[in-house]
């Protein structure tokens, strides 16, 4: 099989390039890559791709991305999670309605700072390379959004909670401001990504994705044979009585990612594209 997209289930403390030279080996596939990276501390849905479908990453629809993760209250850890914690303290416990409060409270856009053990850049550095040797930096405020997040479970010092953030956002560091708003201190002790690219995890290993599951662009079938043979060598035309957009134009053998100007004129964003 020369063209793959997957919908993987990364295993715990492998890093995300691993876990794609994994799957690499095991479909024989030369070249693939990846949507989102994911920590090597979690776990969870990653959208990978190889062959020609690598093309494809750039045009995934990343509305958000949905989370589970458990807070543990009461350790300090500079990483956010459990694998850089300096020591563990027994902290109070809180009520539910105190949590369900600062829940509600994070939803919408908020600034925070990214950990400094992330894939951030500084002065063309990861930021965790710096942090793993102890250079002291300072990463820029960023933001988020907090569509929705809900409590799961409170068994003290254990809070588990569900949340869908915006593409690109750091559950660890939501979860330092739950646990500052609570009046106390935490980092997580687990993280898994249920949904990605708008796709949510249904068992705990890879399966494969259609095209039309990820790519959010509407479909132009089209069986003209003369047509198929200008596309499919990305020459000019013009196509009448469509209304301007960006279109999946799909043939019996490939597709190709076509922008439809207001006068019919296309602008080829990804030609053919050889089917499976």
């Amino acid at each position: 099989m020369d063209n793959l997209l997957l919908l993987g289930y990364k295993p715990v403390f492998l890093s995300s390039n691993q876990y794609l030279h994994r799957l690499k080996k095991k479909y024989q596939i030369k070249s693939g890559g990846y949507l989102g990276t994911l920590d090597p501390f979690a776990k969870g849905a990653m959208i990978l791709a190889f062959g020609q479908y690598t093309r494809l990453l750039p045009h995934i629809k990343k509305p958000s991305k949905v989370y589970r993760a458990t807070l543990w209250l009461g350790i300090k850890s500079d990483s956010l999670d459990i694998e850089n914690i300096k020591n563990v303290q027994e902290v109070p416990s809180v009520s539910l309605e105190k949590i369900h409060e600062v829940l509600q409270s994070l939803q919408g856009v908020i600034k925070y700072y990214p950990p400094k053990f992330s894939a951030k850049h500084v002065n063309g550095k990861r930021a965790y390379d710096l942090a793993r040797l102890g250079v002291e930096f300072t990463l820029k405020e960023s933001q988020m959004q907090i569509y929705a997040i809900k409590l799961l479970s409170y068994n003290h010092p254990f809070l588990s909670f569900e949340v869908r953030v915006s593409s690109g956002a750091y559950v660890r560091s939501l979860g330092d401001m739950i646990a500052e708003r609570l009046g106390s201190f935490g980092a997580l002790s687990m993280l898994e990504r249920v949904e990605d690219g708008g796709v949510r995890v249904m068992q705990r290993e890879e399966r494969e994705l259609g095209v039309l599951e990820v790519l959010d662009y509407p479909v132009l079938k089209k069986e003209d044979q003369r047509l198929r043979d200008i596309i499919y060598h990305g020459k000019k035309t013009c196509l009448k009585n469509v209304k301007f957009g960006t279109y999946i134009v799909d043939f019996d053998d490939f597709f190709s990612i076509i922008e439809i100007a207001k006068d019919g004129s296309i602008q080829y964003l990804l030609n053919r594209i050889n089917k499976c």
